[in-house]
This record gives C-alpha cells, structure tokens and sequence, in this order.
C-alpha cells in the first residue's frame, strides 16, 4: 500500500526565515494544495504541498508536534527534523479550524501508532529476557519509567513576625488596618506589573509583526498592480489565444487571493492597534496604583508614628496610675491606722462616762 490523501485544502504556505528566526519567507506566489498523506506500510502521516514539481512541504507528523493558531485566518507548526517552522494562510477561519482539527487528530493517530510499535517491541523482547534473567523483575516499572523521581518542593520557611508586647487593646486596629491595606496594594501592583510585563512583550512581537506584515503588504501591492497592467496589455491584444485567456484567469485569480490576503492583514494590524490601546490604559492604571500605593506608604508611617506616640502616652500614664495606686494604699492605711485610733479613743470615753 502506498501513500494515499486523506484530507486536502488551499492556503498560501510560509516558512521561516532562517537567518533571523523571526520573519515569515513565502514559498509559494498563490495558494496551493496542502495535504495529508497516510502511509499504510510504514503507519505515518505526512504534510505534503507542491508548487507545480517542487514539495514546498513535505512534513512527518510526531507526536511531539504543535499546531498553534496565531491568528484567525494563520496558523504555524515546528517540524525538528527539517529544522524550520511552517506557516499557512487560509481563506477563512473555517479553512484554519477543520486544518487544525485533522492536525490534532492525526498527531494522536501517530501517537497511538508509536506505542502499538513499542508494544510489539516489548512483546517480543519480553521471552528473551525470561529466559536469560530467570526470576528478575522487569526493569520497566513505573517507579523509573518516567526516568526522573520527582521531588516534593518544600516552600521557603516564613519569616518569624516581631514579637512585641500588646500595649493596649485600642491600639491594635491602627496597626492591622494599616498592614492590611498596604498588602492589598502590593497585591494589587505586582498583579498589573505581570501583566504589564506580558502586554509589553507581547506589544514588542506585534510591532515586529506590524512592521515585517508593512513590508509583505508593499511587496503584495507592487506584485497586484504589475499583475493589473499585465492584464491590461493582455486586454489590449487584439488576437486572444486560449494560452493568453487561461493565463488572464489565472492572473485574475491570483489578484484575487492576494487582495484577499490584503484585507486579512489589515484586519489583523486593527487588532494589534487595539492590543497597544489597551496596553497603554494598563499602564496608565498601573502609574494611578503606584500612586495610590505611594499615599498609602505614607499615611501607613503617620499612623505608625501616631501609635508609637500612643504606646508612649499609654505607658506614661500606666506609670502615673501605678504611683496613685500607690499612693492611694498608703493613704487607706493611714487611715485605717486613725479610724482605729479614734475607735480606741471611743471606747476609752464611753467607760469613763460609764464609771462616772
């Protein structure tokens, strides 16, 4: 059994550049026929697109492999073993969806296929190793299949808080309401600076984009209006042979795609100059929280020196308590002292008057 399509579409095909590893390099002029092959005789799926006798592609499918939408209408795979990355455009994101589909679809064929072989390969080196090792056990265990033990991460040990003598009970919200504010906004603050790190360089591949989709769409204008005058000395031949109309059709056809691939990259630096619009108001947010978080560092060490003046106060007059306390004893015995005194004195008086 020899190779046989399974599923075929039209897109325009792309490779990476692969000096600078960042621009895309058309490998066809127009859209071409982009299939999938499956070889029955040796259990693989291949990519496979020719630009007349030339395989513009001609891709092994792996398990390994990813096929990532970069856009609605664009998506792109890496294939290690020709050490480059493929890029196809597609009329319509449907085209994209139902690629994307099949690519997912057989990359799990060629899993399933890979372990059934590896399964056959155990079978039959399974008899061998019974016999020669006699009452071994398997090396293949799933303790060291995986080939790595994983393990556990312990967390860092928090830092021990400052233990310090609770001066009163009034004094407590100042200093919980404080922290707890101020960890909110830095909460908050290294959360915007994620995300302004993420905008940012996702800001920096969309200006590349922008600037390497500018040159592409120049290179495409120039090509269509050297096609459009090549239709109109076409036109103006007075004796139209069959080879020149096919040739105005194709002419035609490939305007067509290419005014069609126009429109999509401008539809798509649209959406890149939405992402820097709110790229801008993130970090306009952001300088608002800085802000913000700047007050409340501030206000948070005036209520800090606020408590401390407290605490200050509070122990001053715990002191001035204690030496009225003080005094206060002293003062009830003297006068328990005196009250027996006069007690005695009463008691000596009313026997005198009893006696007299």
């Amino acid at each position: 059994m020899g190779e046989q399509p399974i599923f075929s579409t039209r897109a325009h095909v792309f490779q990476i550049d692969p000096s600078t590893k960042k621009n895309w390099v058309p490998t066809s002029k127009h859209a071409v026929t982009v299939s999938y092959f499956f070889d029955g005789t040796r259990n693989v799926y291949r990519i496979i697109s020719l630009d007349g006798s030339k395989a513009i592609i001609n891709s092994t499918i792996t398990p390994n492999m990813t096929f990532t939408k970069t856009s609605h209408k664009f998506g792109q795979w890496a294939d290690s073993r020709a050490n480059t990355v493929y890029g196809l455009g597609f009329p319509s994101e449907s085209h994209l969806t139902k690629f994307a589909d099949k690519f997912a679809e057989f990359k799990e064929a060629a899993r399933l296929a890979k372990e059934k072989s590896q399964e056959k390969i155990e079978l039959t080196s399974t008899p061998s190793q019974e016999s020669t090792s006699g009452d071994q056990q398997s090396p293949l265990t799933p303790g060291n299949f995986n080939g790595t033990d994983e393990e556990p991460v312990t967390p860092g040990t928090p830092q021990r808080p400052e233990v310090r003598a609770e001066p009163s009970q009034n004094a407590l919200p100042f200093s919980q309401s404080s922290s707890s504010i101020g960890k909110h906004w830095e909460a908050e603050l290294e959360a915007l600076k994620g995300n302004n790190a993420k905008l940012t360089a996702a800001l920096l591949e969309s200006t590349a984009n922008v600037k390497q989709w500018k040159q592409q769409l120049a290179a495409y204008q120039e090509e269509a209006e050297r096609l459009h005058k090549r239709v109109t000395e076409l036109e103006c031949v007075s004796s139209q042979t069959t080879a020149i109309k096919s040739q105005k059709t194709e002419l035609n056809q490939t305007i067509e795609e290419l005014e069609a691939a126009l429109r999509a990259k401008e539809e798509e630096l649209q959406r890149l100059k939405a992402e820097v619009e709110s790229a801008n108001e993130f970090q306009t947010r952001k300088d608002s929280l800085t802000l913000k978080l700047q007050d409340t560092e501030s206000r948070n060490q005036t209520l800090e020196a606020q408590l401390r003046e407290l605490e200050q106060r509070l122990e001053s007059s715990q002191q001035e308590r204690d030496a009225f306390h003080k005094s206060l004893r002293s003062l009830l015995e003297l006068l328990d002292s005196k009250i027996l005194e006069l007690t005695e004195l009463r008691d000596t008086l009313a026997k005198l008057l009893q006696s007299s």
